[in-house]
């Protein structure tokens, strides 16, 4: 019996070499993990036939003592789960199980090398995204004031690295992130309000204090997020990270077309990969989400002088898909530091698709404001319909310039598409 195992995984191997993306098979960065170190412990995404109860796959699983369950992924049909190298080929022959993943790193989009102060500018109005829930995966949030005075707007914290109950960032880029979307300007007389300064955070931290973390923790997060849209009016969620694309949806992608499906206004940075063409990362390559790309602005009021950033990632996808769908300001913007992480000070610059994200995603909260009622296609409709062509290729701006003007325009004026 042992013997006719093996010999059905070296022809599960030869399939693989032959077709690495057959309906039944393994990621080949697990294959090689395999291969360089069979002692060492993996993490994997192990799919499931969606006709298969998730109880039934895990009863399945656990019938093998070394391999722990990490998360329970149904928005996805998969477990993430946490084994010996030796154990790939045990569980990918399980009739159960359809393909097993790597559980890859995943990053912020952070430009670090552009670290200089500017004032932002914003459009008022009477539309602030308030009580509009907005989903931050990131390194976590912290209780800055210009989020939680004079009330606190971070209405829910979940810790997917060290289980911490209470609101925490030792990274400081998803801080920052929240500053972009929803910061009120209370610590500077409004200065540096963010886009949406009335909008609800629901924090979530995947990444550690490095700003990586591992794909399982990501896919928990946006279960987490889905599972608890109702509950705290999640209508966005910002994921201002990812990692490299390939020619086939990944886990992370396949959660993030998930979400998207649910109702969620998903909103991903490009990636910092640019200049050159198909450096998209993933989730920003599903094609329904809204993928946005970093304007650099010169620092000056008139836009005949921006370029795409150079870092921010071009299209096309590697599917065809024409990505990003849209530019935002990305280079030196200023927002929220956490307190006490650097002398005290309140506010920092940071650049990258990190940065352009949220801007977009506090332009989404306003619209969920005016017209609760809008579906996730109907505000990327809006968001793309009302950008200002730059005249770059598609492949590097979309459809160009978020145009806050012409959006706030649009919903004063009560248009309704």
């Amino acid at each position: 019996m042992l013997f006719i195992r093996e010999l059905l995984f070296l022809l599960l191997l030869k399939n693989l070499m032959n077709n690495p993306y057959s309906s039944r098979s393994i990621d080949p960065s697990l294959i090689t993990k395999v291969r360089t170190n069979s002692e060492s412990k993996v993490s994997a995404i192990v799919y499931h036939d969606k006709r298969i109860p998730s109880c039934h796959i895990e009863k399945c699983i656990c019938r093998f003592p070394e391999v722990k369950i990490k998360h329970h992924l149904p928005l996805i049909n998969a477990v993430a789960v946490e084994m010996p190298a030796s154990f790939i080929k045990k569980i990918a022959l399980l009739d159960e199980v359809k393909y097993l993943s790597d559980d890859a790193k995943v990053f912020i989009h952070m430009d670090n090398a552009r670290e200089t102060i500017k004032e932002t500018r914003l459009i008022n109005s009477k539309y602030t995204g308030k009580s509009v829930g907005i989903a931050i995966i990131d390194t976590g949030v912290a209780s800055h004031p210009d989020l939680v005075k004079p009330n606190n707007r971070i209405i829910a914290f979940k810790d997917f690295v060290n289980n911490k109950r209470y609101p925490y960032d030792d990274n400081g880029h998803g801080t920052h992130v929240a500053g972009c979307i929803a910061g009120n300007g209370y610590s500077s007389q409004g200065k540096y309000a963010g886009v949406a300064p009335e909008a609800s955070i629901i924090a979530v931290k995947v990444l550690d204090q490095d700003g990586s973390g591992d794909t399982s923790n990501v896919l928990a997060a946006i279960q987490w997020v889905v599972d608890n849209k109702s509950k705290y009016n999640i209508k966005i969620l910002n994921l201002s990270l990812g990692n490299q694309a390939n020619s086939s949806y990944s886990p992370l992608d396949k959660a993030a077309i998930a979400a998207w499906e649910r109702g969620i206004t998903v909103i991903a940075a490009a990636g910092n990969e640019g200049p050159k063409k198909y450096t998209i990362s993933s989730p920003g390559i599903c094609p329904d989400i809204i993928t946005v790309g970093a304007l650099d602005d010169r620092n000056t009021p008139s836009t005949r002088d921006d370029i795409i950033a150079n870092f921010s990632s071009r299209g096309p996808t590697k599917r065809g898909a024409v990505k990003p769908d849209i530019v935002a300001p990305g280079v030196d913007i200023i927002s929220l530091a956490v307190p006490g992480q650097n002398d005290s000070e309140l506010y920092k610059s940071l650049s990258g698709t990190s940065m352009a994200a949220p801007v977009v995603s506090g332009c989404a909260a306003l619209i969920h404001q005016m017209y609760p009622r809008y579906t996730n296609n109907q505000v990327k409709e809006l968001l793309m319909s009302s950008a200002d062509d730059l005249g770059f290729p598609p492949y590097a701006q979309g459809k160009g310039l978020i145009n806050l003007e012409k959006i706030f325009g649009r919903l004063q004026g009560g248009e309704e598409n």
